[in-house]
């Protein structure tokens, strides 16, 4: 089969599209066709070996860790899932990836795929909407009458969780450039702060329940931002690099989400997807031997949107 590896960790110019041997299927596992997998930035991370600490993975590597496709081949013990079923996935971080014609994946972590949306474009929900889901769902438990303000809402997992908190009955501020704002509004935001001409904490005048911070901001941002937070309020923090601050004294208390995989939730947001309650954003569709193009948009930080990855 055909496969983007890298066999040394270095910039997007290590990624190789090369032949490689069809895997196998083992205990408990399946083997999918690979309609698409998504590119995220913890793929970028990987190859350029910032992540070897908590992602030890093992030389060459397929990277592509969210996948969208069909059921191929069962491994020994598998059940409830078929040759022909269409599935999505959040693989695990350290296996070889989606980045392939075919992957093995633990069928523990597949559910079914949406069926009201292309199956390519399903392969942008899992990891984005896992995260957004175990953010908003697990630890900030929100509901409604909730003010949310979601900080760096124009990312792949922002226009997921501005979807989630507006359903849930949440009034949604999105913190988002210009170019994301019509989206966001369309996805249910009911403010929509342009970052790039004013001051999140002079715009945002009223206190809100939950701060969910996406952003790659700096702790002094970070701090100034759980200002806007009520007593009693949470913040919800998704990048590594700026731990989220509590403020004990107010009871505002703080969570680090360390995204998971758990195909029940994962069931969960494709259910909402088929009902019409969670739409899909896909930027762009590229092909395997241009993956190395999206890596090197990543590493120069001028990547937008959600970019699914379709074998040839």
């Amino acid at each position: 089969m055909k496969a983007v590896r890298f066999h040394e960790y270095g910039g997007p110019e290590v990624l190789r599209y090369e032949d490689v041997e069809q895997p196998v299927p083992g205990a408990g596992e399946v083997r999918l066709r690979v309609a698409a997998s998504a590119f995220n930035l913890v793929d970028d991370g990987i190859r350029g070996g910032y992540l070897q600490g908590p992602f030890p993975v093992v030389l060459p590597h397929v990277p592509g860790i969210e996948v969208a496709g069909t059921v191929d081949a069962l491994g020994e013990g598998v059940e409830g899932r078929r040759v022909g079923d269409e599935v999505v996935g959040f693989l695990p971080m350290v296996a070889d990836g989606a980045a392939a014609e075919y992957v093995v994946a633990p069928a523990a972590v597949l559910a079914t795929a949406p069926h009201s949306i292309p199956l390519a474009d399903a392969a942008a929900l899992p990891m984005v909407g896992l995260t957004a889901w175990q953010a908003l769902v697990d630890d900030a438990k929100v509901t409604a009458g909730h003010r949310v303000l979601v900080n760096g809402a124009g990312g792949g997992v922002g226009g997921y969780a501005v979807q989630l908190a507006k359903n849930a009955g949440a009034h949604v501020i999105a913190v988002a450039s210009p170019r994301s704002a019509e989206r966001l509004r369309t996805r249910g935001a009911d403010e929509v702060v342009d970052h790039t001409a004013t001051e999140v904490t002079a715009a945002v005048t009223e206190p809100v329940d939950v701060l969910l911070n996406l952003a790659p901001v700096t702790p002094e941002q970070l701090s100034a931002l759980v200002g806007l937070v009520r007593d009693g309020g949470v913040v919800v923090n998704t990048v590594p690099r700026t731990p989220a601050p509590a403020d004990e004294a107010r009871g505002v208390r703080a969570v680090d989400v360390f995204v998971r995989s758990d195909a029940e939730q994962l069931a969960q947001l494709v259910a909402l997807v088929d009902r019409g309650e969670l739409h899909v954003d896909v930027d762009r569709r590229v092909s395997l031997p241009e993956l190395s193009t999206i890596h090197a948009e990543a590493t120069a930080g001028t990547l937008r949107g959600k970019v699914v990855v379709v074998p040839e």
